[in-house]
């Protein structure tokens, strides 16, 4: 094949005229297939010679090429042959030596790709290449091995134990060169070394992320790379060297590489080398971090602080990121005894100079605020975004000590809180420092728990520090000091006001922030609302101005994404749903066009975003964030919808108001979305208890879905479609396309290789549905039912308990539907007999008071059956049937009693008076003395918890398949049926008491092997239900 030809159609490919551009990209698909083709892409985009532009044409080809045609398991049209597979694995290495760097990031990603799928097995030489470049005196050889070597360490280092072993080998053999490398690049100047340094530290600790290998906890390498980290740490870079602006200063290679060595020693730490935080089931790093905490971590400690000690001093300055990763040290350093005795003497100063800087309104967050106000609230309010920021790293040090080491910090840290504050009080006006008062207030808000626990010797001091430093900043000449009134009044909504004036002050103040000129201001006092609405005074006292308060909601939703403003809103409509009727339909409509702006600006980010070869180039934190807030709309919706219950006419106009939304979502199959939607159509259905014409338009969508992209949303679909038939059976009955569609679902799910047994108890309960829902109108469908069904139970494919009492229950809907038709369908295909030995023996995992109602009303009617038409393969355990029907009844009380407790549970909710505020997480005792670790070992809790989730994941993955046969069906309080209306002691009593009067040759067969003890239970049944049917008839006083 021609190398310049193929060449000719890459330069082709960026032709301005659009025909030219097309062709070329045809003729590429075309020849794709060819011997020898992509070899010679991997030459074009690595040939120094030739043209950037084709090169990277090349580039973007053969890593979507790869992407969509190296994994053999992809059925793709076009496959990669064997031999074009070798040349390329033979010469990727080589290619990357040669392109520049911007094809370098592409074709990183192919090697990636490459060793995902073919290393170590189909590529069993790659790390003898590697080794070859990285021996090599060539720099570019060096740099090109280290790259090669972060690719297949990415590979494997999320990966279970069992499957790491190629991982150990690379890292026995490669590392000890690495850190040689790595050991002299330190001693460099050059930006170039800084690059190369940072690959190197990057595979270290991506090598280290799920597990520390046996060859780098030997105390060799630990000098070795400990020593190489620390260097680099304290290697200093000259000021003048820095970029000016601070945004690029950030950028400067060094510190990023001086970030990862932070990286490094804090992962060995954190997760291999402090005692304090390794989990107590296990023993694997024992020995370790018991070397690792006497013998390097105070070593690094000390480092750490040197740093910390110069960026007080302003002698050097440090990146956020170093800062961050500092604090985070500090935080695992107070945890065990060693290193606590090193950090114990220097609390005061961290605390005053370095924890307190960072937490005063900078003149970064002033910009920010003034230029972008948005980012700013997304910044510094949304807790997802700020979850990584040095910031958060410094709050969590505060905590910590304050917790942790009560004694010796907590009191004095609240004393340096209280003199900033008082000496701003002192201040004159004109000279007052509002960015240290801010600092102050941040502090005491971060331990707003702390302060207002239990034994507290401060708790009661709280209410006229509020009035003192709190409430005159509402009316700060600072709009940032405003936000923070706001920002502690939610922090402290735990806070009993004594002083009912007090509290009243506290809401009107918080009221008119939320008319503030500044968007962060607003949002902040939005967000202080919502836990104000437990004190019935302020519910009381916003009553009247709720339009003004949900209006200002609905506004801030329209200025920023931010889905904690919807959880608000969402509250907001649950507390006061009786007093926002009357603007449910305005409330609705202005939700729906918020959502719909949401939805397009979605879209048109998406189309921007989208690159020509179909690459996603945007912002992906801003497009979560618009999801996240259309999510939160949606609930908000969906918690209107359901306190509009009592009022069907406002429902029906909420149902066309809505309408776009729903469609919009379905049409455009926003998947992320699905959730929401299906809730808020089992809203309007169920709360309606009626179909209107409107939301049958709705059911074709979701059918339209569930076809294009829904199948894996069975799960939520189910509650709607169930909604359809059960409150929308007239139309249902009538109307064979929407039965025919219902039909394809369950059809569809039943049979894809695509989904497992929850999705199939998904159509099992839809076939239930039209079966209770329709009886005698959907004959037609008893012989499809019973095949889906009897498709797994005689086939032992039925894994899970759930599964198998589902699958038998659409055959007993069958027989409850109609008994004869389907008796006559199992004789025809030879089931019976062992569709009725299969289900007795199954009776005890009918564990629900459905699954139990549902076989006594199916017996019963195979009870009320002719003689004749009881097939002779039954006949012979006929008597088995009453004993079937008399073990349900037995369990049957004691099931409606578990469900009426839980039922209680869920009506009744929790009283927040059960739990005790400091139990949970912060668990233990309250009293100072005791919860007080002194200077001893913390337990780490966090961790415990973690442990316990890890141990509870493992208890379940060790079971096998067949130990679900034991687990027990739950009950599912919300689900309704027409046999919630059935009483079963009576329509038992009815139906014995026909045999016995119109069929005495059947009652006699079912009754002759009954001993005294079973007919006694017999005689209670039938006691109670003249008792259940005394009950009825007795007029309601």
């Amino acid at each position: 094949m021609d190398q310049n030809a193929v060449y000719q159609l890459f330069v082709s490919t960026y032709h301005p005229d659009p025909n030219v551009h097309k062709q070329a990209e045809l003729n590429i698909r075309n020849i794709e297939t060819h011997n020898g083709f992509l070899p010679i892409v991997l030459q074009i985009l690595a040939s120094e010679e030739l043209e950037l532009g084709a090169r990277q044409a090349a580039a973007i080809y053969f890593k979507n090429r790869m992407n969509k045609a190296w994994d053999r398991s992809n059925d793709v049209a076009n496959p990669i042959n064997e031999d074009d597979r070798n040349m390329v694995k033979q010469s990727i290495l080589q290619a990357l030596l040669r392109a520049p760097s911007a094809v370098q990031v592409q074709l990183s990603s192919c090697l990636n790709t490459i060793l995902n799928n073919d290393f170590p097995d189909q590529w069993p030489d790659f790390v003898n290449q590697v080794q070859t470049f990285l021996t090599s005196t060539d720099v570019r050889m060096v740099y090109v091995a280290l790259l090669s070597l972060r690719e297949v360490v990415k590979v494997y280092q999320w990966r279970a134990m069992e499957r790491r072993e190629p991982l150990q080998q690379i890292i026995k053999h490669t590392f000890p060169s690495i850190l040689a490398i790595a050991t002299n690049l330190v001693q460099s100047e050059s930006l170039e070394a800084a690059e190369m340094l940072k690959l190197a530290l990057k595979i270290y600790h991506a090598g280290i992320q799920a597990d520390l290998p046996k060859c780098l906890q030997e105390t060799q390498s630990l000098v070795g790379w400990g020593t190489m980290f620390l260097q680099l740490i304290d290697k200093k870079i000259p000021l003048e060297a820095l970029p000016a602006d601070p945004e690029e200063r950030e950028k400067y290679s060094w510190w990023k590489t001086k970030k990862w060595a932070y990286h490094c020693l804090n992962r060995l730490f954190s997760k291999y080398g402090n005692p304090a935080l390794l989990p107590s089931s296990s023993n694997k790093y024992n020995a370790f971090a018991k070397n690792f905490v006497t013998n390097f971590a105070p070593n690094i400690l000390q480092t750490y602080l040197k740093q910390i000690e110069g960026w007080i001093k302003k002698e050097s300055w440090m990146s956020a990121k170093c800062l961050g990763l500092s604090a985070a040290f500090f935080s695992d350093s107070i945890k065990h005894k060693v290193t606590w005795q090193i950090l114990k003497p220097h609390t005061e100063t961290l605390v005053a100079h370095f924890v307190f800087p960072q937490l005063c309104f900078s003149t970064d967050d002033e910009e920010l605020w003034e230029d972008d106000p948005v980012e700013y609230v997304h910044k510094k309010i949304d807790p997802l975004m700020d979850f990584h920021s040095p910031q958060t790293n410094a709050i969590n040090l505060l905590i910590d000590l304050a917790r942790d080491r009560k004694k010796h910090t907590f009191m004095g840290i609240l004393n340096f809180i209280n003199n900033v504050l008082n000496k701003y009080l002192e201040t004159p006006d004109d000279q007052k420092n509002g960015r240290e008062k801010d600092g102050a207030l941040c502090m005491i808000g971060c331990l707003a728990h702390q302060v207002l626990r239990q034994k507290s010797p401060v708790a009661n001091m709280m209410e006229p520090f509020f009035v003192t430093h709190v409430f005159p900043e509402f009316k700060s000449r600072f709009p940032y000091l405003r936000a923070r009134a706001c920002d502690m009044t939610r922090h402290f909504s735990d806070l009993d006001f004594t002083n009912e004036q007090n509290l009243a002050t506290l809401y009107q103040n918080v009221l008119d922030a939320l008319r503030d000129s500044e968007l962060p201001v607003k949002v902040q006092a939005a967000l202080a609302l919502q836990p104000m609405i437990r004190h019935e005074s302020v519910r009381n006292a916003m009553a009247p101005n709720l339009p003004f308060i949900m209006g200002e909601l609905l506004d801030l939703t329209n200025q920023i994404d931010i889905d904690t403003l919807a959880n608000v809103m969402e509250e907001f409509v649950e507390v006061f749903a009786e007093q926002l009727t009357p603007f449910a339909v305005q409330l609705c409509t202005q939700l729906r066009d918020t959502f719909l702006r949401i939805m397009e600006d979605l879209a048109q980010a998406n189309q921007q975003a989208t690159g020509d070869d179909g690459s996603f180039n945007g912002d992906v934190d801003e497009m979560s964030d618009k999801t996240m807030a259309a999510m939160g709309v949606l609930k908000t919706i969906g918690t209107l919808i359901l306190s509009l219950e009592s009022t069907p006419d406002i429902l029906q106009q909420l149902e066309e108001a809505l309408l776009p939304v729903i469609t919009y979502t379905l049409e455009n199959n926003v998947l992320d979305l699905y959730d929401e939607i299906f809730e808020i159509i089992d809203s309007c259905t169920f709360s309606a208890k009626r179909v209107t014409p409107t939301m049958w338009s709705v059911f074709e969508l979701i059918y339209k879905a569930f076809k294009d992209s829904g199948i894996d949303y069975m799960d939520e679909m189910l509650p709607p479609l169930d909604n359809y038939i059960s409150y929308g059976r007239d139309v249902f009955v009538q109307n064979e396309n929407i039965q025919r569609m219902t039909f394809d679902i369950i059809d569809t799910v039943m049979k894809s290789d695509r989904l497992g047994e929850h999705d199939r108890v998904c159509a099992c309960k839809l076939m239930e549905s039209v079966l209770l829902n329709c009886r005698n109108q959907v004959d037609g469908y008893i012989a499809p039912f019973l095949n889906l069904a009897f498709q797994y139970i005689f086939t032992g494919q039925m894994k899970t308990t759930e599964f198998k009492v589902h699958c038998l229950e659409v055959v007993i809907n069958c027989l409850y539907y109609n008994p004869g038709l389907t008796l006559r369908m199992l004789e025809e295909n030879q089931w019976t007999q062992g569709f009725f030995t299969l289900w007795f023996n199954t009776l005890d995992k009918f564990s629900r008071v459905h699954d139990k109602k549902l076989v006594i009303v199916a017996l019963c009617a195979l009870l009320d059956l002719p003689a004749d038409q009881i097939p002779a393969s039954l006949q012979a355990g006929w008597p088995q049937v009453l004993t079937g029907v008399l073990n349900v009844f037995r369990t049957l009380p004691k099931a409606i009693e578990s469900r009426e407790q839980m039922e209680k549970l869920y009506s009744d909710g929790f009283d927040e008076d059960d739990f005790d505020g400091e139990s949970g997480i912060d668990g233990g005792s309250v009293d100072d003395d005791e919860d007080d670790n002194g200077d001893e070992d913390v337990v780490d809790e966090d961790n415990e918890y973690l442990e316990y989730l890890a141990q509870q994941a493992a208890n379940h993955s060790s079971e096998s398949e067949f130990d679900d046969f034991d687990e027990e069906i739950e009950e599912e309080l919300l689900f309704e049926s027409p046999l919630d209306e059935i009483d079963p002691y009576v329509r038992f009593g009815d139906a014995f008491k026909n045999l016995q009067q119109h069929n005495p040759a059947s009652y006699s067969l079912l009754t002759k092997d009954l001993d005294a003890e079973q007919q006694n239970f017999i005689l209670s049944i039938i006691s109670t239900a003249e008792q259940h049917l005394h009950h009825q008839q007795q007029p309601i006083a």
